[in-house]
């Protein structure tokens, strides 16, 4: 097989390492996008002219444009979770395969969150930049976080794995999820409403959908304590960023943390995290090297399958994928 490995020379030194191209490069033929910024429409399938997959990083997007112009392509491997970039209606109807890797991330976004939350209520960010510019900082009266409650909204992996750690901080664990039972012993289940008005800190952590758009907006953000911190580290779509800054400003919101925002690439927006009442990290949430090589290795695995003839795990459009068959994979089997 033929691949496209679409990270910039940037990305793939940060989430594409070295063990894992040595890795695909024993599966497949690996062509390495060079240039600076990311592939897309009609560059993309250019750039992937005669590759049977393209292996893609979160920046590349997979439009229509890109599966009607590649008649060559048979998968389009995602190199993270998050597919939100990806025209699965129109790499179906082209019979292109889709898949994604698995959250090897758990454990790195879930420190930088604790992280984060101690930092929002000791002023660490604060202290350092005055040091760093030659101010003398001025001792502030900080947070003490055990014995105080931390609202988790949604519960999926990551959640579980902060709940377990502000538990041994002493710290109440309220959650509310919907979907998900909340079964963990210490961890409190309740209403949306409930944890927006007993937490004192808040960290949305849904799943992107269009439901949970600005889930934290002035309307929830009103129903908070006066002064509660917001810690966001799942997708910037969550928090409508104007309401942010008008609680800040009103003295609403004590502090917010952000790893996520509306720049591109996920990341925080620039006037907000300029903010002295902010402390902002540009996406970094799963870049540690076990976090990336997870994923890496995901799609290693996805092509060695493909090139042996068989749908491979992570695949989310495996009926309507007819062109695997060129590989001698059945379609959905």
């Amino acid at each position: 097989m033929r691949v496209l490995l679409t990270h910039t020379p940037e990305m793939r030194a940060n989430y594409y390492g070295d063990r894992a191209l040595a890795a695909l490069r024993q599966v497949a033929e690996v062509t390495l996008h060079e240039g600076a910024a990311p592939l897309a429409g009609a560059a993309l399938a250019r750039a992937a002219a005669g590759c049977q997959a393209i292996v893609a990083d979160r920046a590349t997007p997979g439009s229509a444009e890109t599966f009607a112009a590649a008649p060559d392509l048979i998968a389009f491997l995602r190199v993270a979770v998050d597919v939100s970039t990806i025209d699965i209606p129109a790499a179906s109807a082209a019979g292109v395969l889709v898949t994604q890797a698995t959250p090897g991330f758990g454990a790195s976004v879930a420190e930088l969150a604790i992280g984060m939350m101690v930092d929002l209520a000791r002023g660490v960010s604060t202290h350092v930049a005055n040091h760093r510019a030659g101010r003398a900082p001025q001792p502030l009266m900080g947070r003490q976080l055990e014995g105080r409650t931390l609202g988790l909204i949604g519960y999926g992996r990551i959640a579980r794995r902060i709940a377990a750690i502000a538990l041994a901080m002493r710290m109440h664990v309220v959650a509310h999820d919907p979907l998900v039972p909340i079964e963990d012993s210490g961890v409190e289940a309740v209403s949306l409403e409930t944890l927006l008005a007993e937490s004192d800190v808040v960290m949305p952590l849904a799943v992107s959908i269009p439901q949970t758009r600005h889930l934290i907006n002035a309307r929830s953000l009103a129903a908070t304590k006066r002064g509660v911190l917001l810690v966001n580290l799942s997708r910037g779509e969550l928090v409508d960023e104007a309401a942010v800054a008008a609680a800040l400003d009103s003295g609403q919101l004590g502090g917010f943390a952000m790893d996520v925002g509306s720049a591109p690439d996920q990341r925080p927006d620039p006037s907000l995290a300029a903010r002295a009442e902010v402390v902002a990290t540009p996406h970094i949430g799963g870049l540690t090297p076990e976090a990336a090589e997870h994923q890496a290795m995901d799609t290693v695995r996805q092509v060695a399958a493909l090139a042996e003839g068989r749908v491979p795990s992570g695949a989310l459009n495996a009926e309507a994928a007819h062109r695997v068959a060129r590989l001698g994979v059945r379609p959905g089997g």
